[in-house]
């Protein structure tokens, strides 16, 4: 349930990892190891964790596998048991059809998840309109963060009428951003800010190849006569699933550097550039992100986080030169990679 508190803490801002699957070599889950990765998350410090999205693999949904209560359970299972006193925000990814996506809500709902990251992948054939629908009934049942996905890895370009349309939902909580464009994401902040909502919906950053400088960076907009600004408060990210005592560390720098009049900003922006060299080697951008979780899952395994890179797809693996590509980014940034796991 989205308490006040927790409603306050997530238009503050807060670092949210995309969790990852662990497997065995069978490619049954590692349940171990799973409820270690919760562990990690929480004890590194985060805001939340968001399970069932695209880094926990969309193909835990697949009837040949069946892993999709499981995983919110086993994350469930684990926040609980770590009887936390502090705000902790509990994403579930919901996808499909909207008889799927209500079907997942029901689960999220059973599993007390907080928020659903609405993903409307494999909608894109349908009209805005469909879609708005689409949203209106999975936000009625859980509250919702909404998903722009890059059209680079499958998503689909959604108009700015799209957005000022969605931003006027009851119940949308957040927006993650990840076109990877800029153009794109001026569509959804401007969007955000002519709503009568405005102040009620959190943005949160997607685009990896930029998670510095987007939570920089303030967006202002003359609407009907009055400027409005909104900013990107925190990351809901896969890269975040790793090196993740460092993402907090920088996120709260980032915070500091802003309170602060842009002391420091500099400084940042340094990092920022070392933070996209990072991802591009995490997320195999030189092959267009197919080595993407195997490359996540590499980080973790190095990390005894994971026993193998395994994937349920067998076309999710490293990248030729991947790896090379991998072992130069951590050891030239060894001030964002060189933070040990903790559980």
């Amino acid at each position: 349930m989205l308490t006040k508190e927790k409603r306050a803490f997530l238009q503050e801002g807060t670092v949210i990892p995309a969790h990852p699957l662990a497997l065995t070599a069978k490619l049954d889950v590692d349940e171990e190891k799973q409820r270690n990765l919760t562990h990690y998350y929480i004890n590194s410090g985060v805001g939340g964790i968001a399970v069932g999205v695209h880094t926990t693999q969309f193909e835990i949904r697949d009837p040949r596998f069946n892993l999709y209560e499981t995983v919110l359970r086993f994350a469930a299972e684990e926040i609980a048991d770590a009887g936390l006193n502090r705000p902790f925000i509990k994403v579930a990814g919901i996808c499909g059809p909207t008889a799927q996506a209500l079907q997942e809500a029901e689960l999220a709902i059973k599993y007390d998840y907080d928020l659903a990251l609405l993903s409307l992948g494999g909608l894109n054939d349908w009209t805005d309109d469909q879609l708005i629908t689409h949203v209106k009934a999975v936000a009625a049942r859980i509250p919702v963060i909404g998903f722009y996905l890059q059209p680079a890895v499958g998503g689909r370009l959604l108009s700015y009428h799209f957005w000022e349309q969605f931003a006027q939902i009851d119940g949308v909580e957040a927006i993650k951003v990840a076109s990877f464009n800029r153009y794109q994401t001026l569509d959804v902040v401007r969007a955000v800010c002519t709503s009568p909502r405005s102040e009620d919906i959190a943005l949160y950053t997607g685009n990896d190849d930029n998670i510095v400088a987007d939570l920089l960076t303030p967006y202002k907009f003359l609407i009907d006569g009055t400027w409005k600004e909104k900013r990107f408060v925190g990351g809901l990210l896969g890269h975040w699933a790793v090196w993740t005592e460092t993402a907090v560390k920088l996120h709260q720098q980032i915070k500091h550097c802003i309170a602060n009049q842009y002391q420091g900003v500099e400084d940042l922006l340094r990092l920022g550039v070392q933070v996209t060299d990072m991802n591009a080697a995490l997320f195999d951008v030189s092959h267009n992100f197919k080595g993407s979780i195997a490359g996540i899952h590499e980080v973790l395994r190095r990390n005894g986080l994971m026993e193998g890179i395994w994937c349920l797809s067998p076309k999710e693996i490293l990248s030729p030169g991947q790896l090379e590509e991998l072992d130069r980014v951590i050891a030239a940034y060894p001030h964002l990679s060189g933070a040990q796991p903790s559980y």
